[in-house]
């Protein structure tokens, strides 16, 4: 009777499953094949900035090949020691948001590892700006909800990635987004052109690609720009390349992250 029920349930209801990604998955790819897949960042103590993302925000260590990753439901952190050249407020990554089952409990951990919280923006080391949402009905703890881009233009930045990754058309705030499968990217109005990503504390940001050979040819030959090529990496069991968006976004494809 119970395998029934669920058998049921998942031809029933196949949509809720697709949005709601387990903790060791990203969310299921688009008609396109692609999910967003990390946030890389930089930091100058990479061991203070991976504490705060495991003690107050769960997230679990694991690895790939030499690379060690940061699992949260819906994507990674990958965090790199380096000194930024600046915060991520000012780049085109302003800042990338989670969404919390208990927003209270999440700030009195952030507290404990002193860290601030000013409203719904929490100030992380290395200027790295993150934000939370409260939802009481999540049945995990922390998932993953959006990164927040900044640009003089929503609608055409919304375009390119509906374009290139195959996002859907959506909105919050009244304002336009890219969706992908239970997270987006959303598009801020910026006052001036804001800095590319390459060196500030979001360094880039990452979807993870079915085919990824393939879908960089198409892109190359669409004059998209590819700011380093298509590689095979076996030391960390992914294939990878890097684009630039339209203003400058550093953007990593990789294929191999789902499952990790």
């Amino acid at each position: 009777m119970r395998r029934q029920i669920l058998l049921t349930a998942l031809v029933a209801f196949p949509f809720l499953f697709a949005r709601m990604p387990a903790f060791a998955q990203l969310s299921a790819p688009n008609d396109s094949g692609i999910s967003i897949g990390h946030i890389h960042l930089y930091s100058k103590d990479p061991d203070a900035q991976k504490k705060i993302w495991v003690e107050a925000l769960g997230a679990q260590v694991t690895k790939t090949g030499t690379l060690e990753l940061l699992r949260l439901p819906g994507v990674f952190i990958i965090i790199n020691k380096a000194e930024p050249t600046a915060g991520s407020v000012g780049s085109t990554a302003d800042h990338f948001g989670l969404s919390v089952k208990d927003f209270a409990d999440i700030k009195a951990r952030l507290a404990a590892a002193n860290v601030q919280v000013q409203g719904p923006f929490v100030g992380m080391p290395d200027g790295l700006r993150l934000e939370l949402l409260e939802d009481k009905n999540q049945t995990l703890p922390v998932v993953m909800h959006h990164i927040h881009l900044t640009t003089l233009n929503g609608e055409m930045l919304r375009q390119w990635y509906v374009k290139t990754f195959g996002a859907g058309i959506g909105s919050r705030r009244n304002l336009p987004s890219a969706m992908f499968n239970g997270n987006e990217v959303d598009f801020l109005p910026a006052q001036m052109p804001p800095a590319p990503t390459k060196g500030r504390a979001i360094d880039h940001i990452g979807f993870e690609v079915k085919n990824l050979e393939a879908f960089v040819k198409k892109l190359q030959a669409d004059g998209g720009t590819i700011d380093a090529p298509y590689r095979d990496l076996p030391n960390i069991g992914l294939k990878i390349a890097f684009i630039l968006d339209p203003i400058g976004t550093r953007i990593e494809l990789t294929e191999g992250l789902a499952g990790k």
